[in-house]
C-alpha cells in the first residue's frame, strides 16, 4: 500500500521541488498541497486520509508549529515531519512541544526524505544531523525513575496504542473510528482490551495509567 502525503508550504518552488523528490519513489502517493497551516486542516477536514504531512513552518494565516498542534490533537495518527530552513533551537522545541514527529532541513535530498518518510511510520523521529544534536542539548535532563516502573509493564498492540491515544485526545468513538478507517463496534472491543490490559474501568483510568507507565 502506498503512504499518502500531504506537504503544507507557502513557497510554490519549494513545494514543488519536494513534490518532485518525492515522485522518484512508487511506495508514496502525493495526495495535495495546502500554502500554510489553516489551508492544511481545512483540507484534512475534507480528506484526512494522509499517512504522513512535511510541514513547514513560517506560513501567512497560520505557521506550522500551530497547525501541527491542532492536527496532532485531532488526527494523532497522521505523522507530522517539519520540513524547513530554520534550525534554531527555539523552533526545534516549539515543534516537538506541539507534537511533530520529525524535524528535517529543506536542504534534505530525496534519498534521504525517503528514508525519513519510512522512519517515521516506523514510529522513528527523524531529524537532520544537525537538529538532532540541538535536539539532544534541549532535551537531555536527569532520568528520574519512579517506584512503580519496577513493575511489568503492560504490552498493547499498535492498534490498541493508536485507539488509546486519540481517547487521550478526548476523541469519542465514533471520531476514532472515522480517524483510523474501522467500525466503531471494532473500537469498543479495542477498548474492552486495554481496559482488561491495564485492569481499569473507564477512559480516565486508563489514560492515566497508560501516561505512567509510558504507554503513550
Amino acid at each position: 500500500m502506498k503512504l499518502k502525503i500531504a506537504i503544507a508550504e507557502d513557497n510554490h518552488f519549494l513545494a514543488k521541488a519536494v513534490i518532485e523528490k518525492l515522485s522518484f519513489f512508487d511506495d508514496f502517493v502525493f495526495k495535495f498541497k495546502a500554502a500554510n497551516g489553516a489551508e492544511m486542516i481545512g483540507k484534512l477536514e475534507a480528506d484526512h486520509n494522509i499517512d504522513v504531512i512535511l510541514m513547514d513552518i513560517q506560513m501567512p494565516e497560520m505557521d506550522g508549529i500551530k497547525a501541527t498542534e491542532i492536527i496532532k490533537q485531532k488526527y494523532p495518527q497522521i505523522k507530522v515531519i517539519m520540513l524547513t530552513v530554520f534550525d534554531d533551537e527555539e523552533n526545534i522545541f516549539k515543534a516537538i512541544q506541539a507534537g511533530a514527529d520529525g524535524y528535517l532541513l529543506k536542504e534534505i535530498n530525496a534519498e534521504n526524505i525517503h528514508k525519513s518518510i519510512l522512519e517515521v511510520i516506523n514510529d522513528g523521529a527523524p531529524m537532520s544531523p544537525s537538529i538532532a544534536l540541538k535536539a539532544l542539548n534541549l532535551l537531555r535532563n536527569p532520568l528520574t525513575i519512579a517506584e512503580d516502573e519496577a513493575i511489568e509493564k503492560v504490552k498493547l498492540t499498535k492498534r490498541e496504542t493508536d485507539v488509546l491515544l486519540q481517547l487521550s485526545k478526548g476523541l469519542n468513538y465514533n471520531e476514532i473510528a472515522e480517524n483510523l478507517f474501522i467500525s466503531s463496534g471494532t473500537i469498543r472491543k479495542h477498548i474492552e482490551n486495554i481496559y482488561r490490559k491495564l485492569q481499569v474501568h473507564n477512559k480516565m483510568e486508563a489514560v492515566q495509567k497508560a501516561k505512567s507507565q509510558k504507554l503513550i
